[in-house]
């Protein structure tokens, strides 16, 4: 410790600590340690890690599990104790894990080259990690040469992680050491095992899945209810993955570095452009089907996807009409308020739902109707001659965020509608212990729209985007299960693509700006990624929503 002592201030109360204590040292002597501790801290608005000494004056705030970094630093911290458990259970060559997807409140996992791991050996490794726990080891942060990392990785038998690291910039980087277990980690860790008291392990599919707590509810290990038609969508991107030979974003870069991104770019569209035109030859074996309803989260394409499928339904002898829903929105003086007394575009009742049912059920029965369209900058609906009558060929196409939810077509019948849940659901992971959120994905992909259409900084999408989440969260997910199909939007070389339109508007967020802490860490994202130019993506492309250049 040095002598010299440090003002630090923490809300309006102002302490003294000698130089040289770490961060969670400080944290131990506030009320509520106990039942949600401090995970990170951000001194002076930049994020630290509590192992980190305190070098000067500072204002502190605690960052807990309730916080989206501060429950993302806890997910990677458990998963490095599941690792080190594993390697206990099973000894050091006796397993390999492969951490796959999201599924429900936790991560998708797998034995590479072992069979399905039965409860009995989870419970041994649930035993060790609590086991782990309860000793309060630390999680030992270490800073490498680049080299070194990639012969460490590579002798380890990681060879994903050393092909990360091949195309890797910075001549250093971190990796973090828990007992006998060392990795790599993409993002912030906590200070050490004690920290770590909430997970499960569940036997599931050829795997496991490692659980999760609620972020407001810590103690609670929610119940697993997985979506079955969501993991046989993921299971089958990482197949599409595997047949493109690109697991990783290591395997990506070399694609990219030896000339051969435009035929994975080619190979990637034209799988997509299956799974649209399978979709399409369910909708026309059901000639009872009138209304296709296409829901999803924002940024998944929805709108690129619903003119797509209007041409495989127009090949297959139909005559598709796309409408947004949107243009059922109720004038803004009728708009409902949310609890805070602000306009609330997002919940169904936003939309005119009577108005709606009764067009529907009048176009269903042969009537003319006359459609609507929202302005937006007046904020009101219009009628401008948009007159539609259903003949036998007709169908409806029709693209919103409640198009799943049976309250907005409540006088259809079941059998007129065909439902489709659709989002950009990653296949490619960062490496096999490093998963990439597909939340980002989205997040990233609507940071490039908002810009170059919208005229909307990086700054700004990134400040709505927690309201965007919720809304999802209320009136979109719990509705993904009644879906017909679903529709995997996310193409394995995008991230590339995107790198190049997002990086310069990311730099343009403000260091003194509350979104600069997001910003950095999506810019530290991309920096894994070597950018890919556009022009190989085609026109019909559901990128082509987001860059620009699209033939829809």
């Amino acid at each position: 410790m040095e002598d010299r002592l440090c003002r630090v201030t923490v809300g309006e109360k102002t302490f003294f600590y000698p130089a040289g204590t770490p961060y969670g040292r400080i944290a131990e002597d506030f009320p509520g340690q106990q039942d949600c501790p401090a995970l990170l801290v951000a001194s002076n608005g930049r994020l630290r890690e509590l192992h980190k000494p305190l070098r000067e004056d500072c204002t502190l705030e605690y960052i807990t599990i309730k916080d989206e970094i501060g429950y993302m630093a806890y997910r990677r911290s458990v998963t490095l104790l599941m690792l080190a458990a594993v390697r206990r259970v099973a000894g050091a060559d006796g397993a390999r894990v492969v951490l796959h997807f999201s599924a429900d409140s936790g991560y998708y996992c797998t034995l590479k080259g072992k069979k399905k791991p039965d409860q009995e050996f989870l419970d041994a490794v649930k035993g060790e990690m609590r086991r782990m726990a309860d000793q309060k080891l630390p999680i030992r942060k270490e800073n490498v040469n680049t080299s070194e990392a990639r012969r460490m990785f590579a002798a380890a038998g990681m060879p994903d992680k050393e092909k990360l690291f091949r195309y890797r910039r910075a001549s250093r980087v971190n990796t973090y050491c828990l007992a006998d277990c060392r990795d790599y980690f993409y993002g912030f860790m906590v200070w050490h095992t004690g920290y770590l008291r909430w997970f499960d392990l569940r036997s599931y599919d050829e795997g496991f899945v490692l659980l999760f707590p609620e972020r407001e509810s810590p103690g609670r290990i929610p119940d697993f209810h997985p979506s079955r038609k969501l993991f046989k969508i993921q299971q089958e991107a990482e197949r599409w993955g595997e047949r493109m030979g690109v697991n990783g974003v290591g395997d990506l870069n070399e694609c990219i570095s030896q000339g051969e991104s435009g035929h994975l770019t080619l190979v990637a569209e034209a799988l997509q452009e299956s799974r649209v035109a399978e979709i399409a030859g369910e909708i026309s074996g059901r000639p009872e089907v009138k209304f296709v309803l296409i829901a999803g989260p924002s940024s998944s394409g929805k709108t690129t996807f619903s003119r797509r499928l209007a041409v495989q339904l127009t090949a297959r002898g139909m005559k598709p009409h796309t409408i947004s829903l949107d243009n059922y929105y109720h004038n803004r003086e009728n708009t409902p308020k949310d609890a805070e007394g602000n306009y609330d575009f997002e919940c169904l009742e936003a939309l005119d739902i009577p108005l709606f049912n009764r067009q529907m059920k009048a176009l269903m029965e042969g009537e003319r109707v006359e459609l609507p369209r929202f302005n937006f900058q007046t904020k009101k609906r219009e009628y401008r001659g948009d007159f539609l009558q259903l003949g036998k060929e007709d169908i409806l196409v029709l693209e919103g965020i409640h198009g799943l939810n049976g309250r907005l077509s409540y006088m259809l019948p079941a059998s007129s509608k065909y439902k489709i849940y659709i989002s950009a659901l990653t296949q490619l992971n960062i490496d096999e212990h490093n998963r990439i959120s597909t939340t980002d994905g989205r997040l990233i992909r609507r940071i490039v729209r908002d810009y170059l259409t919208r005229n909307t900084s990086a700054r700004e999408t990134i400040a709505m985007w927690p309201s965007v989440r919720r809304g999802e969260t209320n009136y979109i997910f719990p509705f993904q299960e009644q879906a017909d199909a679903v529709f995997n939007s996310a193409l394995v070389y995008e991230l590339a693509v995107l790198k190049l339109y997002a990086e310069p508007i990311l730099f343009q967020v403000p260091e003194d700006a509350p979104e600069y802490t997001e910003a950095k860490r999506l810019l530290k994202f991309l920096d894994y990624f070597l950018g890919l130019p556009s022009e190989t993506v085609p026109a019909h492309s559901i990128l082509r929503e987001f860059i620009g250049g699209s033939c829809f």
